[in-house]
């Protein structure tokens, strides 16, 4: 692991006093491609991603040996507090790390996927009309016509939901697409802000009694060490740094999306960081999904995937899909915690093996002539 990571595991339990107790979710997601039906990859392929496997995740040898015959492997981390939960899964996959990273970069992708209303991909620089079609729910403007610090429907700091019943007339006829163009300069200057200024201009909720910065609980999630495997520090910094830190390796995108994974339709504005990896060195890619707004239900979210490569094979190309996901919420502190945590441990689990299967499953389908 980097210094950074270190450095910021050391600190998270007087960092974490001071961050209330609000929903945060971590995924750290590869999705790969393949190419053709060849042997699994050998149990020596990597020395440096066995060594990773074994010590940064603590996995078994015949886990290992699993993840190398193509089966998906599952792992709940331990939680640095009781709302927390991590989860680590890998699996191999025939494939060529180029047709990985077409695939993520095909955004559109997301319009296939069920639950998923609406895309819209910023342009550079990023201009108002890129959200011509970004709207709220009826239910979701109603619920801002009684919006206050403390007590709001939608994730906002407090300076917008004052700003928000100065500005909108709640009677006139039109005031749903009153509050779609008064959302849809929010968060063209937040995205603007951002570019500027970074991590610190995603500012503070304030719509339950306890705020959140959205800044502070990113550097806490992401200073699980166990995330970054430790050849990518250049990454990790950029994610906590940005815009400063860049390589010229890292190319950045920004886009959002309307999709429905609760129970209500959420708007979430999300920054996509590409790392290009060198011919020589194991991580071939790395892409960054980084949550910059979200109206409902996560105070920040970061998706993360890794394609490493398998130097064991020889004219057949293969890689390694590594993924984690985590989540901090209120519901499991308590006396009721523990009963609770066992079934939201258990439901990821399965889900994350499931998405596993179907990824690997899915992909060298396609590829098969």
């Amino acid at each position: 692991m980097s210094g950074n990571a270190s450095n910021a595991q050391s600190s998270e339990g007087s960092r974490k006093k001071a961050l209330p107790a609000r929903r945060v979710v971590l995924d750290l997601c590869l999705i790969l491609s393949l190419i053709a039906t060849v042997p699994p990859a050998h149990t020596q392929s990597n020395p440096r991603l066995q060594a990773f496997f074994e010590q940064n995740v603590g996995l078994s040898q015949e886990q290992i040996d699993q993840i190398r015959h193509g089966i998906p492997v599952v792992k709940a981390f331990p939680p640095r507090t009781s709302a927390e939960v991590f989860l680590f899964g890998a699996v191999y996959i025939h494939a060529a790390p180029e047709d990985y990273l077409r695939l993520v970069s095909d955004l559109n992708r997301f319009r296939r996927v069920p639950g998923y209303l609406d895309l819209g991909v910023f342009g550079n620089p990023p201009k108002f009309s890129d959200l011509d079609s970004l709207s709220l729910d009826s239910d979701d403007v109603r619920e801002l016509r009684k919006c206050q610090p403390g007590s709001c429907g939608i994730q906002l700091p407090g300076s917008s939901m004052e700003e928000l019943q100065r500005s909108v007339d709640w009677l006139a006829p039109d005031v749903d697409q009153r509050v779609d163009q008064f959302l849809r300069h929010k968060a063209l200057g937040l995205l603007l802000a951002y570019q500027k200024e970074g991590n610190h201009a995603l500012g503070i909720y304030e719509d339950k009694s306890e705020p959140a910065s959205v800044a502070q609980e990113f550097a806490y999630m992401l200073g699980y060490s166990k995330a970054l495997p430790a050849q990518l520090p250049d990454f990790y910094s950029y994610l906590l740094a940005y815009p400063d830190a860049k390589a010229t390796n890292i190319d950045d995108r920004y886009y959002w999306t309307k999709v429905k994974f609760g129970l209500k339709p959420t708007l979430r504005m999300i920054h996509q960081v590409t790392m290009r990896g060198n011919p020589g060195e194991d991580v071939a890619y790395a892409v960054a999904e980084k949550q910059l707004y979200s109206s409902h239900y996560f105070d920040t979210a970061l998706s993360l995937s890794f394609c490493v490569r398998d130097r064991a094979t020889s004219g057949h190309p293969g890689f390694y899909l590594i993924m984690a996901m985590g989540t901090e919420q209120l519901s499991m502190e308590g006396l009721k915690g523990e009963v609770i945590r066992k079934v939201v441990v258990g439901r990821s689990a399965s889900n994350l093996q499931a998405a596993l299967t179907n990824i690997r499953n899915s992909l060298e389908a396609n590829s098969k002539p």
